[in-house]
C-alpha cells in the first residue's frame, strides 16, 4: 500500500528464498523463467533449473511443471517416459493436474503402455477435485466405454459437472447428447441452449452446430441469417464441417 509494486522485488526475493532451499520459491522462479513474467526473460533451461530443485524437495506442482517441461521439450530433450515419472510423483501427493495429465498419458500410450482402465483411474481421481477438463474426459471415457462398461447416463453426470463450471467442450457434448438423446430426453431446446454456451466461448465445433440448428429450425425459431453467421464464425476458425 503506498509503494509501487515491483515485479523484479519479487523475484529477487524468490531468488534470494530459492538460494536458500525454499521449495516453493524456487518453484515460483521457475514459473517466472517459463513464461517470462516479472520482469525476467524466458528462459526454459532456468525454469527446468528451478523446477527441478523444488521437485526434488517433493513440491507436487515443481513435480508436475517439470512433467510439462519434459513431455512439451521446453528446457530439455522431449521425454514422455521422464514426463509420466514426475506426473506420477505429482499424481501421488494427489495434485489434480498432474493426475489428469498422467491419465492423458495412459489413454493415448504415451511415455507409457496404452491402457484406458488406468487413464479412467487418474482421470476419476481429478474429476473428484472438479478438475473440468477431467471430468470431460471421463465423460467421453463412458460415452466410448474406455475402460469402463458403457454408459451414456454416467457419461452426461460428467459432462454437466464439466460444463457447469464452463467447461466449452463438455458443454458442446452435453448439447449432443441432448440432441441425439443419449442418457437423457432427446431435447433440440436444451441441446441449443448448451451449444449455444460453448459457442459463445469460441468452439468451433458447437458454432458450427448451432448454425445447422438455425438454419434447420431445430429448438428455435428458423433464421438463415443466424445460421449464416454462425457457420461463417466456425468456417473462420477452419471448421470446414
Amino acid at each position: 500500500h503506498g509503494v509501487e509494486q515491483s515485479y523484479e522485488t519479487a523475484v529477487e526475493w524468490y531468488r534470494r528464498a530459492a538460494d536458500q532451499g525454499d521449495a516453493k520459491a524456487q518453484y515460483n522462479l521457475g514459473v517466472c523463467y517459463q513464461n517470462g513474467h516479472h520482469g525476467v526473460e524466458q528462459n526454459g533451461d532456468l525454469a527446468v533449473e528451478w523446477f527441478r530443485r523444488a521437485a526434488d524437495q517433493d513440491y507436487a506442482d515443481a513435480q508436475c511443471n517439470l512433467g510439462e517441461c519434459y513431455y512439451n521439450g521446453h528446457g530439455v530433450e522431449q521425454s514422455y517416459e521422464t514426463a509420466v515419472e514426475w506426473y506420477r510423483r505429482a499424481a501421488d501427493q494427489g495434485l489434480a493436474d498432474a493426475q489428469f495429465n498422467l491419465g492423458h498419458c495412459y489413454y493415448n500410450g504415451f511415455g507409457v503402455e496404452q491402457n484406458y482402465v488406468l487413464a479412467v483411474e487418474w482421470y476419476r481421481r481429478a474429476a473428484n477435485q472438479d478438475d473440468a477438463v477431467a471430468q470431460c474426459n471421463l465423460g467421453h471415457c463412458y460415452s466410448n466405454g474406455h475402460g469402463v462398461e458403457q454408459s451414456y447416463e454416467v457419461a452426461v453426470e460428467w459432462y454437466r459437472r464439466a460444463a457447469d463450471q464452463g467447461h466449452a467442450k463438455a458443454q458442446c457434448n452435453l448439447g449432443d447428447c441432448y440432441e441425439k438423446g443419449c442418457g437423457v430426453e432427446r431435447s433440440y431446446e436444451t441441446a441449443v441452449e448448451w451449444y449455444r454456451r460453448a459457442a459463445d466461448q469460441g468452439l468451433a465445433v458447437a458454432q458450427c452446430n448451432l448454425g445447422n440448428f438455425y438454419y434447420h429450425g431445430y429448438g428455435i425459431e428458423q433464421s438463415y441469417d443466424t445460421a449464416v453467421e454462425w457457420l461463417r464464425r466456425a468456417a473462420d476458425q477452419g471448421n470446414a464441417r
